[in-house]
């Protein structure tokens, strides 16, 4: 994976004003609350794991 996963607002304040940290790939910080934070990719999920179709008769 080339590109980098970018946040699209603040976890903790939910501004948009975010950079790129110094601390390495995934890092952000955070121009609004003064935080940084990490971006990780945990893995996929099994098919089917939680996934419940909407159905109108609810069943």
């Amino acid at each position: 994976m080339s590109e980098r996963a970018a946040p699209f607002y603040c976890p903790y304040c939910g501004d948009e004003d975010l950079r790129p940290g110094e601390q390495g790939h995934g890092a952000w910080e955070c121009a609004a609350c003064g935080r940084a934070f990490h971006l990780k990719f945990l893995g996929l999920l099994a098919r089917g794991l939680g996934h419940r179709p909407t159905g109108g008769d609810g069943i």
